[in-house]
């Protein structure tokens, strides 16, 4: 049994956040059926590669997940599209997309065959206008506090953040409006802004209030941590750490497993402020990283690995993904999340579960993604409630695809 066992949700969708919500759904149990037009839709193909040219991307967005082939420019496609977002069933009628069309692929329009039906709609920013994180960073200026001190240009994020926080709100959006109407209140459509995301997220942070009141811009700060210490440290082999003392236990544990803590007491004595405060470990970061330089320095990261961990403090070694997966028992299936997974036309390679543990279900294992259209024939069946002579037919003129029957077949 798993914590959403018996909804079904219907995910029409590219690119990250609206994927990632469906994938989530489906990794607690939800049954996710993913429409596309034949031959796959916008991220299909998208990178990274397995090396024989698959989707590795699509493969990761998708795990768990039912798919349907069908041409979405036919009206023969469109019906079927209607029929199954708006099927029956008390815990179906639930719609994830970020390629709404209006006169269509709508709220106003699917609730005329579904009264209670629930669609959250993902756009790029509150005008309509399309979004993505490459563009939502440079508006808010996020590149501009991003990269190494001293330089002026800006620097992109190689994570897409507001994808992510966005697919989650999503998932939050969508269980929200469920149980808006197991109280009897019907359906609605939640719909969200990417940019919106990353806006109200600069305010949670204080990050408009910042700028709002007072004169001076942060800057870029390289690796430190904002407002507190935290640094990265070169050691004699070559290898790079980052140590992290945000909260005075984790700046006192740094003192004494490096044994520098007479030298801050005389730094503090120099410059008349106590260091258990924050902001000033945040403002005298350069007299902090001056004395600690030498000490990482002159120690291997062996030397000191095993008494940092002993002690407890925040600390991590700068790796490649590669050297993560390969070295980090958290991305081995040591970690319960993880399980050796065959992604059929791939291969076989480490995939995740849902990383929450729910105390009274099991987590369900990891999943591989469906290839396209591997479920047509049962979505038709199960749920557009097509008979067999419907769907052959449908087959024969092309209107929907499977790996079984992707080119044409006689009608039953």
């Amino acid at each position: 049994m798993s914590v959403l066992k018996g909804m079904r949700v219907v995910e029409g969708s590219a690119f990250v956040a609206v994927p990632l919500a469906g994938m989530t759904l489906a990794q607690m149990g939800a049954e996710v059926i993913r429409f596309d037009r034949l031959g796959g839709g916008l991220d299909a193909g998208r990178w990274p590669l397995a090396p024989n040219g698959q989707s590795l991307f699509w493969a990761g967005m998708n795990k768990g997940k039912k798919s349907i082939a069908l041409d979405m420019k036919s009206a023969e496609g469109r019906e079927l599209i209607t029929r199954i977002i708006t099927a029956p069933g008390d815990d179906a009628g639930l719609f994830l997309t970020n390629l709404r069309v209006r006169g269509w692929m709508d709220h106003e329009t699917l609730k005329q065959y579904r009264e209670d039906l629930i669609m959250v709609t993902l756009t790029g920013d509150r005008h309509g206008r399309p979004q993505v994180d490459y563009t939502v960073n440079p508006a808010l200026g996020i590149p501009h506090i991003t990269g190494p001190v001293g330089s002026e240009d800006p620097v992109a994020n190689a994570l897409p953040a507001w994808d992510l926080i966005a697919g989650n709100m999503c998932v939050s959006a969508l269980l929200a409006a469920e149980r808006h109407r197991l109280r009897g209140h019907g359906g609605q459509e939640a719909e969200i802004a990417l940019k919106d995301v990353a806006a109200a997220t600069l305010g949670h942070l204080g990050m408009i209030g910042d700028v709002t009141l007072n004169s001076e811009d942060r800057g870029k700060s390289g690796n430190a941590l904002y407002g507190a210490y935290g640094q990265d440290f070169v050691c004699a082999d070559g290898r790079r750490v980052m140590i992290i003392g945000l909260t005075d236990r984790q700046w006192r544990g740094i003192c004494k497993a490096t044994g520098t803590t007479d030298a801050m007491a005389a730094l503090e004595q120099r410059l008349g402020v106590s260091l258990a405060d924050e902001g000033n470990r945040w403002q005298f970061r350069d007299e902090i990283t001056e004395i600690l330089t030498p000490w990482f320095a002159q120690r291997r990261v062996p030397d000191f690995e095993a008494a940092f961990n002993d002690s407890g403090l925040t600390w991590s070694e700068f790796r490649t993904v590669r050297e993560a997966v390969a070295h980090d028992p958290d991305l081995s299936t040591e970690n319960p999340m993880f399980s050796d997974v065959m992604q059929p036309g791939i291969g076989t390679y480490r995939t995740p579960a849902h990383p929450a543990s729910f105390g009274t279900t099991d987590r369900l294992s990891a999943q591989p993604a469906p290839t396209l259209g591997q479920h047509t024939e049962e979505i038709l069946s199960n749920v557009a409630g097509c008979s067999g002579t419907e769907i052959a037919k449908l087959f024969d003129a092309g209107v929907v695809q499977s790996p079984e029957f992707a080119k044409p077949r006689n009608a039953a």
